[in-house]
């Protein structure tokens, strides 16, 4: 006989695992996402309970979700739907991880912009930037694509946050830029809270820019933020540079991508990126790891051919 609480809907199952394990447990924006998950579900499957749950009932539910999104906007759903099945799981609600070799579809993606710039490219870039003897937008721009930050971490920087001594860069914290007032808020989540090495050149320059800011107010910040207006700065510079035009967060996966190309491990990028774990950089650069894995193969049949 099914428990109680197989017979429940999974939508209100769901509800409820996002009221007790998410509710204040991660930031507002994610947890809207959540919560659009939730709608979802209600909508694609408004009568189907726990105890229906299989292999079967889940692809469906996956396919149905896919036939109006992109193949990445179904894999982030598919995501936050497998965190609550594997806890009924652990709660002995289901008894089986009905969720192993799901099929991830969707609609063909739109034409997108390039999501990150070559080094090439990067340094045609960074050659247009007007960099005054004041902090302004292309200052910013500089230092997210030296740092790969995440926009609102940057936003966030005082100048207590940069040790020139050792030139670290503290990053525990982000801006509200999507509050009218502006205020600190948390960072992404606690694997974000880290320390980001500068190269010497971007600490000495950033040690004369900052020396007459006050220490603990955000040295970018000066009234309300917008997003578009970096963006927009950024895509004049990229026409000026005859690159592909990208946003700033286009900026940290070129910072990311450079990074593996170099040959730093994943390990090293995930941290230095403030990734949860490294799973997240490996799905993120896939791409960029399967070139790199390409050219690992043509060095080891290399090296065994040299054997004899």
């Amino acid at each position: 006989m099914a428990s109680k609480k197989a017979t429940q809907l999974f939508h209100r199952y769901f509800a409820d695992w996002i009221e007790i394990y998410k509710v204040n447990a991660v930031r507002k924006v994610t947890l809207n996402k959540y919560y659009m998950s939730l709608q979802w579900l209600r909508k694609l499957a408004p009568e189907l309970k726990l105890s229906e749950l299989n292999r079967r009932t889940y692809q469906k539910l996956i396919n149905d979700y896919a036939i109006e999104h992109e193949k990445q906007t179904t894999m982030d759903f598919h995501h936050q739907i497998k965190s609550a099945i594997l806890d009924a799981l652990d709660e002995g609600v289901i008894k089986q991880n009905l969720t192993r070799k799901v099929t991830i579809k969707g609609k063909t993606p739109r034409k997108k912009k390039p999501k990150y710039l070559s080094q090439t490219d990067l340094q045609l870039l960074l050659r247009q930037l007007r960099l005054e003897n004041e902090l302004n937008w292309d200052w910013f721009i500089l230092l997210i694509a030296k740092t790969g930050l995440r926009f609102a971490e940057g936003l966030a920087l005082t100048p207590n946050d940069f040790d020139f001594h050792t030139q670290m860069l503290t990053v525990n914290k982000t801006w509200n830029y999507r509050s009218a007032v502006g205020d600190f808020q948390p960072t992404k989540n606690t694997s974000s809270v880290r320390k980001v090495q500068l190269d010497w050149q971007t600490a000495m320059q950033f040690s004369q820019l900052i020396k007459n800011h006050e220490n603990e107010q955000p040295i970018f910040v000066e009234g309300r933020i917008f997003n578009s207006t970096i963006n927009h700065r950024l895509e004049i510079l990229c026409e000026q540079a005859h690159v592909p035009i990208i946003s700033v967060h286009g900026l940290r996966h070129t910072h990311a991508s450079l990074l593996l190309f170099a040959g730093v491990s994943i390990a090293t990028v995930a941290q230095r990126l403030g990734h949860s774990s490294m799973t997240t950089t490996q799905e993120t650069y896939l791409h960029i790891i399967a070139e790199l894995e390409a050219q690992d193969s043509q060095k080891i049949m290399y090296q065994m051919a040299t054997l004899m």
